[in-house]
């Protein structure tokens, strides 16, 4: 009996689509403007398509050369797939998948670093957007300044092709410079607090570092922007699932789908000399200033997808939606986005903080977005600052004592000792994993002990906050609840 096998997608297969389902923008049909750096899940599900839709309502060479940092996979699969891949966007019992074509190119920088230099230095480029994590940037979270480790001060040496994200980036520039390439803009879609000007800041630091140069600072000053910018979607890691689920609806395979939820959001500052898509004819906000937005969604959003991460996994809970069903759990976020939050921040005009905290806690609901408790927990000492420590800080520069914040720092503290309740081990992901366990093994069990240890991370926490005998006393309370009663027990007692 003949064994079918379904194709591939591809150019070849673009008639096979059903009609709904098809790109807005044919690959190799629009030239390359756009460098993007990091080519993600998150990248190809909502700068790829708001990207995607621009082109197609307002034309442009704005075409998107994806460059995946480290990983060959991504990479080796959309080169198979002529660089198309789906995205699925889920709602409960409800899915629709299309697939995008922006995507001008694709690289590997760890196999071929020059190749983009070259494409930063390339005059049809005028946009570079990043989507690295925040440890990709390797500034210090709790102080900005760039961590220079050796790989990095090789890079800096330019006497070697660059591996890291700062080095690529300045070798880039230093090349667009000496090639007189015209404006250019650099585009942070991280969270990161004010993400341009850290950028920004982090080229200057990188280029205080090499010598001579003639004539760069100047081109820096005049050609080269930093916005600012607010992204919001959520996008979970493809599995297996992802890919039936996009072959079901394509009758093509995609070794490259992704899937995440309906909502999305694009705030960005509009700073743009070499001139850009016409995002807001996708969705996006174009504004002068992206901070309200920012910080919002930052301390509102982010702030709660830790908190939610960190207990539910030590709870037992695979999921961000099933951690939110624990008793207690969604009336403990609420409290720490109206008592805490809400008081730290300006919003938007218009927005309320503790109506878009509920609108997120939907959001979180929806049991379709699987996104990892485990996933989400990755990275915590590069994220806490930003999306809690900050919170923290501002209450208490206004005498107030943030006690539903120093909940998600005891819910990280507990989670970095690596066991849940019922034993089970978890993974510590994490850039000072190292320095964490080391910490950790000379701490002993009492929580005390855990929360002196671990506020000692001056990467983490800035010297005053863990100074503060407020907010330890209130991080060692929730600890020493967490550690003997346990997540769900600690929780009950808020519902």
């Amino acid at each position: 009996m003949a064994v079918t096998t379904t194709p591939l997608l591809g150019l070849d297969t673009l008639s096979r689509l059903p009609e709904q389902s098809r790109p807005l923008v044919r690959p190799g049909a629009v030239p390359a403007g756009i460098v993007h750096l990091g080519l993600g899940a998150f990248h190809r599900a909502h700068q790829a398509v708001y990207t995607e839709e621009a082109i197609a309502a307002a034309g442009g060479d704005w075409g998107i050369v994806g460059v995946a940092p480290r990983s060959a996979q991504v990479v080796a699969d959309l080169t198979a797939q002529d660089r198309l891949f789906s995205v699925t966007t889920m709602s409960g019992a409800t899915a629709g998948t299309r697939v995008v074509g922006a995507l001008a190119g694709v690289r590997h920088a760890a196999a071929d670093p020059e190749a983009v230099v070259a494409l930063l230095a390339d005059p049809a480029v005028r946009v570079v957007t990043l989507t690295i994590t925040e440890k990709g940037y390797r500034l210090d979270p709790s102080t900005g300044r760039l961590m220079l480790d050796a790989e990095l001060r090789a890079d800096l040496g330019l006497d070697r092709p660059p591996v890291t994200i700062p080095g690529l980036l300045l070798r880039g520039l230093l090349a667009r410079c000496r090639a007189d390439a015209g404006p250019l803009t650099v585009l942070s879609c991280d969270n990161l607090p004010s993400n341009g000007r850290r950028v920004r800041s982090l080229v200057a630091q990188a280029r205080a570092l090499v010598p001579g140069k003639a004539g760069f600072d100047e081109w820096l000053g005049a050609s080269v922007t930093f916005p600012g910018s607010m992204v919001d979607r959520i996008v979970p890691a493809s599995t297996p699932a992802t890919l039936d689920r996009a072959a079901a609806a394509l009758g093509t395979r995609d070794l490259a789908a992704v899937h995440g939820e309906p909502y999305r959001q694009w705030v960005i500052e509009d700073q743009f000399p070499g001139g850009r898509p016409a995002w807001e004819l996708a969705g996006a906000v174009l504004t002068d200033d992206a901070g309200p937005w920012e910080r919002l969604k930052l301390r509102t959003l982010n702030g709660v997808h830790s908190a939610i991460a960190y207990l539910g996994a030590v709870a037992g809970r695979e999921t961000i939606a099933a951690a939110l069903e624990i008793p207690g759990m969604r009336a403990a976020m609420t409290r720490f986005v109206a008592e805490d939050v809400a008081g730290s921040l300006e919003p938007p005009p218009g927005v309320s903080v503790v109506g878009y905290g509920a609108s997120v806690l939907d959001r979180f609901a929806d049991p379709a977005i699987a996104h990892r408790t485990r996933q989400v927990a990755m990275d915590g000492t590069q994220k806490l600052p930003q999306r809690v420590l900050h919170t923290i800080a501002d209450r208490r520069a206004a005498g107030a004592s943030p006690r539903w914040a120093a909940l998600v720092v005891a819910a990280w503290m507990r989670y970095v000792q690596g066991r849940a309740d019922d034993g089970q081990a978890l993974p510590l992901d994490d850039p000072l994993a190292g320095l964490i366990r080391e910490r950790l093994a000379d701490a002993g069990s009492a929580p005390a002990g855990v929360a002196e240890a671990l506020f000692g991370l001056d990467a983490v926490f800035p010297a005053e906050l863990a100074a503060d005998d407020t907010v330890r006393a209130l991080v060692v309370e929730w600890l020493t609840a967490l550690d003997r009663h346990g997540v769900e027990a600690t929780l009950a007692g808020v519902a």
